[in-house]
């Protein structure tokens, strides 16, 4: 008879026990797949709200400022020494060391324009990257597709009586008005956008660029060694990072990533701990059985293998089931969890064979003790049971 069979036969004699050892093994899997599983889909879901936030990486020209007050009344302020911010170094953020982590770079240029006897304020974009960035926009109309495409914010459109296809004039040129922006409830509103290579010809500052937003968002992104290389490459401007809302949604995330793992090792003492008194309480059952082995002739390798077999076949079936059913309980538990009620739950291929990777390993390492207490036992001492 071989080792395998006996191991087989052993636990179809004993289905209640070494059903209640895959149940027990399984629950502490399926627990660890469903954390692991929430924590990484609830990441996901972050990460591509954080896209909506826009930028989170603000360059502006860097200047010397001085606040004029004078008995308590603000008179102002006046700036000098300005530094312009050329558009070609912004070539170089692209070479700093975590220029993997960016995402998109939009540059701007601003200046008043006159339109329809009505002073505005002119907003050169690249509009790819503008779109990419704000993903919350809603246009009526078309996108801009050419330099004579224009976009207006909800309140410039007001303030223009301009609509979806009408022309309109800057400086003796003619535009035409591509699509409106839906209310934002920001200074996008007020705006006039116009293509960059297009504004910075009709504002006289070609070349030159009035400030640039970097989209950063990501996981546990390094935003502030970012802002120090982004300062590094260009000396003249001033770079901030705006990541307060980023900061507070990445902590909580971050917390509940240690609860996760926490709870993960909880349950796999639970779990071992299960394993290793059902097997010892299985070896201690078998006594005469295992003596009648050894005295015809089994060696003490060959008990080990028959009690860490029916480990590993218990380990296995609890790991397959516990993965489909940690699987099955996130796929539940995430839309009260997730931020969006669209978040999508992360299948991964590391999670599924580490799940039965760590019940085997729990199983086989838990039965070890049992196995050598088992292949250890005197024949004489066992066969006085008969």
């Amino acid at each position: 008879m071989k080792l395998h069979t006996i191991s087989i036969n052993n636990l179809k004699r004993r289905k209640a026990k070494m059903a209640f050892l895959t149940i027990g093994l399984m629950v502490g899997i399926a627990t660890i797949v469903t954390l692991v599983t929430l924590t990484r889909s609830m990441s996901r879901d972050i990460e591509s709200k954080m896209d909506e936030f826009g930028a989170n990486i603000l360059i502006t020209p860097r200047s010397n400022g001085l606040s004029m007050n004078y008995g308590g009344i603000a008179l102002g302020g006046v700036s000098f020494d300005q530094h312009e911010i050329r558009e070609e170094d912004l070539a170089k953020i692209k070479t700093i060391e975590n220029r993997k982590n960016i995402s998109v770079v939009s540059p701007k240029v601003l200046g008043g324009a006159k339109i329809n006897s009505r002073d505005v304020l002119l907003a050169g974009v690249n509009f790819e990257s503008e779109l990419k960035m704000k993903q919350w926009w809603k246009i009526f109309g078309n996108e801009p597709k050419s330099d004579h495409d224009i976009l207006l914010g909800s309140d410039a459109s007001k303030l223009l009586d301009l609509s979806p296809g009408d022309n309109l004039s800057i400086k003796g040129e003619t535009f035409k008005v591509a699509g409106v922006l839906d209310q934002t409830g920001s200074q996008d509103d007020a705006l006039v956008f116009a293509s960059l290579a297009k504004a910075q010809k009709l504002l006289g500052k070609a070349g030159k660029i009035s400030m640039a937003e970097v989209a950063a968002l990501c996981s546990g992104c390094p935003i502030g060694d970012m802002v120090t290389q982004i300062a590094e490459k260009i000396p003249d401007a001033k770079v901030s990072a705006i990541q307060q809302v980023v900061e507070g949604r990445l902590k909580a995330l971050d917390q509940f990533k240690r609860f996760s793992y926490a709870m993960a090792g909880v349950v796999v003492f639970i779990g071992s701990l299960i394993v290793f008194v059902t097997m010892m309480a299985s070896v201690n059952e078998r006594t005469t059985e295992i003596g009648v082995f050894r005295a015809i002739g089994f060696r003490k390798s060959h008990i080990m293998q028959i009690i860490l077999l029916e480990a590993a076949i218990v380990s296995l079936l609890a790991g397959f089931l516990g993965y489909a059913a940690g699987m099955g309980g996130a796929r539940l538990a995430l839309p009260f969890m997730a931020e969006s009620k669209n978040a999508q739950l992360v299948w991964d291929t590391t999670v599924a064979f580490g799940s039965i990777g760590l019940a085997l390993t729990l199983g086989l390492l838990a039965s070890l003790y049992p196995a050598l207490h088992a292949s250890k036992m005197d024949p004489t001492e066992a066969l006085r049971a008969l």
